[in-house]
Order: C-alpha cells, then structure tokens, then sequence
C-alpha cells in the first residue's frame, strides 16, 4: 500500500493567464511550491506530473459541444494571434483564455484522473493536485468563474464509471458555490456533495434542492468555529450515512480571513481542522482515499499557508 501523499503539477498549469491584474494567477502556484518548499513539506510529497485528459473521460461531466467549443475557441485565437491579433479571448466577463488554456485544462482534469488512479491502484495514499484553472463553477455545457472543465466533478464520475465505485463523496469548501459541480452531479445518488459558501454571492442563482447536495450557505463574516460546528452537525452525519468507497475535495482556501475576494473569517487551523474531519470519514469508508484538487484561493500569502496546513494533514506529517 503505498502511503505517500501525492503532489500533482505541471508547468503548463502557469502558462494559462487571463491578462494582467486578473485574481486567479500563476503566482497562486509559485505561493504554493514556495510555501512547501519553505516549510519542508515538499520532500513528504510524491511529486507526479500529469498527462492530459481524454475527451472521453471529460464527456462523463460535459457535453461534446463544450468541449469542442473551448477547443474551437483555443484554435482560433492560435490563428488570430498570429495574424497579429489579441492574446486573450474572453468566455465570459471574468474568465479568458489564452493560447496555452486548452493545454492546462486539459492536465488539470488530467491531473485529477491520474491522481484517482494512483490513489485507486495503492499508489499513492491519497493526493493533492496544485492545478489551475479551477473548476467548480464550470457547469456541463458552460465555462464561468474562472473554470472551464470541473476537474473534480470529472474523476468523480470517473471513478465511479472506470473504477466502478458504487458511492463518493465530493467535499467542496470554497468560499463561492460550486455551482458547476451542483450542476453535474445534482439527482446522481452515487455521489454525495456538501459544501458551505459565503451567501448570497457569486453566483447567484436558484440553488438544487436534490437529495444528494448537502449545501451550507452562510452569511458573510462567519468565522471558523461556526463551521466548525455545521459540518459536525450537518456534513458528518450525512457522510457517515452515505459511506463514500472515495472523497473528493474542491479545495478553495478564499474563505480565509485575509483573502478580499470574500469576507469569511477562516483560518489555517479550521483547514487543518476540516481535512482532519474529511481523513477520518476516507479511513472508516474509502481505506483512506482522498484526491483534492485546488479551486480558489486569491490572497497568495495566506494561500500558500492554508495549502501547506491542508497537505499536511493529508501526508500525516
């Protein structure tokens, strides 16, 4: 049994940019590898690097159409770019992509699969994937919130259709809804998804009311402790109930009190504390299986610290 806690990047995870001054960087990962590499964490990690996902494995969260769309999209700016056209094409008012977005989403989505697998074969014990862009908003036929492809909702479903796992659980604790995960997996009862989020907020929208979607919304400038307290009450027994083979994590750490992209007041302690709840649900039910992928997360100083408080549990170190 293998029982390292992967690390899984690419570098063309920091080629994807959506135009100066915009939140959602390539700093983000710079924050993070300097912070494991400061704190010593990096030589407790299986480092691993990714390969690209297949559009089949991506057609188990979207539809064709999407997906031949962002690819459409990549080609064309390819072509205008060098017909000396503009380096970014905007998808929606937040989100762009650049000539290298197509790549990344692809190994970010990538990364997610390889990690199921690893962690699935013994590998690996379970893992975190330092991936960008995100993916939570990321719905089935649309790219919104800085996402294109929902990566966790991607190896969800994967290891649910090609590992043939009856339940997982996704866990999803960024500060905004995750809208696009809610969107694929709502009325799947193989798949349990809890979440808290700061509301209202982005995105506004009706929320499911499906039986299988465990959703917290909170108001702005809760602190840790009050969520400390929803998910013993409300997350935990639902997860005990549902008995995941494996849990999945739509880790945003933009819930954190420094991070301006939101007004929740976490800090490292309740992350530690929340992956230590979600290792203890994996050890009863899913022999430990956890892949978390990186979602938000802005304030690059409280990023890096709050990713190295979440790997730490993981790796038990």
């Amino acid at each position: 049994m293998g029982q390292a806690t992967g690390y899984f990047t690419h570098k063309q995870c920091w080629k994807h940019e959506m135009g100066a001054g915009h939140p959602e960087c390539p700093e983000r990962l710079d924050a993070i590898e300097d912070r494991l590499l400061i704190s010593g964490l990096d030589i407790a990690l299986e480092r691993r690097e990714p390969t690209p996902a297949s559009i089949a494995d991506l057609e188990l969260a979207h539809t064709r159409m999407h997906l031949a769309s962002l690819r459409g999209l990549s080609d064309q700016l390819r072509d205008d770019m060098a017909a000396g056209g503009p380096s970014h094409m905007h998808v929606d008012p937040d989100t762009a992509i650049n000539s290298h977005s197509w790549d990344a989403i692809l190994l970010a989505a990538g990364a997610a699969i390889d990690a199921t697998d690893a962690v699935m074969a013994g590998e690996l014990a379970n893992a975190f994937c330092a991936v960008r862009p995100p993916g939570h908003h990321a719905t089935r036929d649309k790219a919104m919130g800085f996402c294109f492809v929902n990566n966790v909702a991607v190896a969800a479903k994967y290891a649910l259709e090609r590992h043939g796992l009856q339940r997982v659980a996704i866990v999803d604790f960024d500060v905004h809804h995750g809208n696009g995960t809610e969107d694929i997996v709502a009325g799947d009862d193989r798949i349990l998804m809890c979440s808290f989020y700061q509301h209202p907020f982005y995105p506004l929208g009706e929320h499911s009311t499906a039986s299988n979607l465990c959703n917290l919304p909170v108001p702005a400038y809760t602190k840790g402790m009050a969520i400390r307290e929803l998910v013993d009450m409300v997350w935990l027994p639902r997860l005990e109930e549902h008995r995941p083979q494996m849990v999945f994590v739509s880790a945003g750490f933009d819930a954190h009190r420094e991070d301006d992209m939101a007004q929740m007041g976490l800090v490292e302690q309740d992350y530690v504390w929340i992956t230590e709840r979600i290792k203890e649900v994996a050890q009863r039910h899913a022999k430990g299986r956890i892949v978390s992928c990186l979602e938000g997360g802005y304030a690059l100083s409280a990023l890096g610290r709050s990713v190295e408080a979440h790997v730490r549990v993981l790796a038990g170190v």
